[in-house]
């Protein structure tokens, strides 16, 4: 009995016991589950900080539902993307979602929040919320890949960070949350072909998005490049090399990443090592000034000139290194007035030049007019104006034809080169010559009015032209002795004029009869008929009271082979000599060209389909590819994807031309562009002029024969990483700086670490970078211009007088 009592006692002491440990593991699972609430929105309202900071290319914030629970807002991020991207990355975001979930849910354990998953859908952030908080709550250290991830990822999606957006990042980094939910919509952003996100600090996004390092405003005008820029560049045609593609904006400089993480830390260690490189500039203290042009004013090597009879101190002599320093700005220097209103006037301070007006005033080249320099449009030869004076060579020579027959000329002693500049009128393409000299500054005026020109003479040097390429070659009191040395220098126009072109000779010695003139003429008409020439019209204009006479180069060799002295000789290099015409008809110069503007996009009929173009295709295969392309990167990006505003566009370099495609794809634009061809390119620039463009030969390891501040915009298409493989690069972008107007653009194709390293040194020239993109290892850059100029100067000592 005593063992069943105490039993009894026992039992109701053992269910007490119970009661209480029961009591006490509710408790405790209650704290349990507090702290687990708890713990799952601390990270959260991390992420409305970060999700508030967050707006679309566009600036505007996007909105979110909010947690009833948790008070925390979660981004959908889907809704940065553009329906196109939506629908064609569908199953990489999946699959990348997928992949993330399983990754996140295998190191963390399982925390429920209903109705933060009824709000976020299929999305699931709060697991990755808890994955990057258990790290911190554990008492363990944060991995610094891990911590970078999701500000890597968000960085732009393919636009690079200003500095004030670096800055932004690295602050962003150092908070304790990783929003894994985030980080996957930003992965399925990049591979997105047309969507593309950008992550501005809201407290900070005022000043980040209107200024860069140079302090320029990005906001304002066509500086602001928006959601519908991005979607734009994003359809871009990317070429690597020859015609690759590429359809996307990213940052990716490795293929195809692995992880999240390894991109990350691929970004991060790029960034630290483009910013180890550090460049000081100076400003280059010359004579010449603001007007310095390197290879024209070595003044050190002219003085060792042994003659300078033949104009040899007017032709190139390029320093060795070449500098490295910025040319000055004009004192009160403006944003050159736009074409067509620039042909009529410019700014006196940006070419502050008054001799030509003092000398030539009466002759209507340039007159002084208050803050303007006018120009009349008259000439020596034409005071009276250019276009009364064009009509009447046509009328002489009605096959001239302008601007179908004869479509790319050379004007010799251009002047101001108003003849070239009234020839627009006639869609006429005028190459415009004249050295520096005397006639101060008439280079740098024609190219500050929009017109064509170059600065150059006709000395002891080939022109840096191909043979037979020009449709017609004028003279008007160019000044040049034609007729001496056996007439080297006419024979130099017979090289470069295309057979049955036209050479239009506008001096005294047509109508004046002083004894010097009817030397002239004499021996004028001696050398061109021993050169073949055909006199086909002797004029005088009745307006302005000068006469021209009008020869035609034979288009077969008949009337060579049959003189009776080999006078001037044949085929003698660097003389006076004669260049045969090609004889079959599968050569170049046999045919003239079709008519402007056919002839434009005709495949030249001397390009065979056994001859190999520069991308490895039959040659008129090669030639339609890369028209094709060039028509696509024009209209998809640099038209409209780039903020340019191209009615401020109009002298334009293509510093690397191939077959003059990105130029043919500009043609309906109010703008010229100068085809350059590097010496050690393939020599594809008779093509160029065969389609009625022009260009030249240059190498970039010299500076180009240009006045300071002539081109709008500059293209270079994989040439920097050549020079960098033959000369310095360095010096070759403060060239471009030199020719470059203040607020022109600089597009760059090339490769990532090309791309990198550029962005690093116009960023030091306080240039603003409007974009940058990569896919691979293929990038694109665009940056501005700016006015800033170092206060530090640096002598050039074989440029000072």
């Amino acid at each position: 009995m005593a063992l069943g009592k105490y039993s009894r006692v026992d039992g109701r002491k053992s269910s007490n016991y119970c009661s209480t440990v029961t009591l006490v593991g509710f408790v405790a699972l209650c704290l349990v589950a507090v702290w687990m609430m708890t713990s799952s929105s601390v990270v959260p309202v991390e992420n409305v900080n970060v999700d508030e900071k967050k707006n679309d290319a566009t600036g505007v914030k996007q909105q979110v539902p909010e947690s009833t629970e948790s008070n925390t807002k979660f981004e959908d991020n889907a809704g940065d993307l553009t329906e196109d991207a939506k629908k064609g990355d569908t199953s990489d975001n999946v699959s990348q979602d997928d992949n993330s979930s399983t990754q996140d849910q295998s190191n963390i354990p399982e925390k429920p929040n209903d109705n933060a998953e009824e709000n976020i859908g299929e999305k699931k952030p709060e697991e990755s919320t808890e994955d990057a908080s258990s790290g911190a709550d554990n008492g363990e250290p944060k991995k610094e890949g891990e911590d970078s991830v999701t500000e890597d990822q968000n960085s732009d999606s393919n636009t690079k960070k200003t500095d004030g957006d670096e800055a932004n990042s690295e602050s962003q980094d150092s908070k304790g949350g990783l929003d894994q939910q985030k980080s996957d919509s930003d992965v399925s952003e990049n591979k997105s072909d047309d969507g593309s996100s950008e992550r501005k600090d809201e407290d900070a996004s005022d000043s980040q998005q209107t200024q860069d390092p140079s302090g320029l405003d990005q906001t304002s005008g066509d500086k602001k490049v928006d959601e519908q820029t991005k979607d734009q560049l994003s359809n871009d045609v990317f070429p690597s090399g020859a015609q690759s593609e590429i359809l996307n904006e990213t940052n990716t400089q490795n293929g195809a990443f692995s992880t999240q993480a390894t991109e990350s830390k691929n970004e991060k260690a790029q960034q630290l090592e483009s910013k180890e490189v550090a460049y000081t500039w100076k400003v280059c203290n010359t004579t010449a000034g603001p007007d310095y042009i390197p290879c024209l004013d070595n003044l050190e090597a002219i003085r060792h000139l042994r003659s300078t009879k033949h104009y040899e101190h007017r032709e190139r002599h390029c320093p060795e290194p070449p500098p490295t320093c910025l040319v000055p700005l004009p004192e009160g220097y403006k944003r050159p007035i736009e074409w067509p209103a620039s042909r009529e006037k410019i700014w006196y301070s940006n070419v502050p030049h008054t001799k030509l007006a003092e000398v030539k005033g009466h002759q209507n080249w340039v007159k002084v007019s208050g803050e303007f320099l006018t120009f009349p449009g008259g000439g020596t030869q034409f005071k009276n104006g250019a276009l009364h004076y064009i009509d009447f060579l046509q009328e002489s020579v009605p096959d001239i034809a302008w601007g179908k027959h004869s479509r790319v000329i050379l004007d010799v002693g251009c002047g101001v080169a108003s003849f070239g500049g009234s020839l627009f009128e006639r869609d006429v393409l005028t190459m415009s010559l004249a050295p520096k000299d005397e006639h101060e500054a008439q280079v740098q005026f024609a190219l500050e009015r929009g017109i064509p020109a170059i600065s150059a003479v006709m000395g002891t040097l080939r022109l840096p032209y191909p043979g037979a390429v020009f449709d017609a070659v004028h003279c008007a009191r160019c000044r040049v002795p034609w007729h001496i040395e056996g007439g080297k220098l006419l024979l130099e126009l017979n090289r470069v004029l295309r057979p049955g072109g036209f050479f239009l000779w506008s001096a005294t010695p047509v109508y004046q009869k002083l004894d010097e003139d009817v030397g002239i003429w004499k021996a004028m008409s001696e050398l061109t008929k021993k050169m073949c020439w055909e006199l086909v019209s002797i004029n005088k204009d009745a307006v302005n009271k000068v006469g021209a006479a009008m020869y035609r180069k034979p288009s077969t060799n008949d009337c060579y082979e049959q003189r009776s002295e080999n006078e001037p000789p044949m085929n003698v290099p660097l003389k006076a000599c004669m260049h045969k015409v090609q004889t079959s008809a599968s050569e170049r110069g046999m045919q003239w060209p079709e008519q402007w503007p056919a002839r434009l996009n005709k495949v030249p009929y001397w390009l065979s389909s056994s001859q190999v173009g520069v991308y490895g295709k039959p040659a008129p295969e090669d030639f339609t590819a890369d028209y094709e392309h060039w028509k696509r990167v024009v209209s998809k990006s640099y038209l409209n994807g780039l903020g340019i505003n191209w009615s401020n566009v109009r002298n334009v370099m293509d510093m690397r031309a191939v077959y003059g495609g990105f130029a043919a794809a500009l043609r309906e634009m109010k703008v010229w562009v100068m085809n350059v061809v590097t010496i050690d390119s393939p020599d594809t620039l008779p093509i160029i002029y065969e389609r009625g463009l022009f260009g030249m030969y240059h190498d970039w390891c010299e500076s180009f024969s240009t006045y300071p501040r002539s081109y709008d915009l500059l293209h270079a298409d994989h040439l920097f990483s050549r020079i960098k493989k033959k000369c310095n690069m360095l010096a070759l972008v403060a060239e471009v700086d030199r020719i470059l107007r203040p607020e022109g653009k600089l597009i760059v194709r090339d490769n990532v670490e090309i791309i990198n390293e550029l962005e690093n040194m116009f960023k030091s020239m306080r240039w603003q970078v409007r974009l940058t993109y990569s896919k691979e290892n293929e990038g694109l850059l665009c940056v501005e211009k700016s006015m800033w100029r170092p206060t530090e100067a640096e002598m050039i000592l074989y440029a000072i007088a």
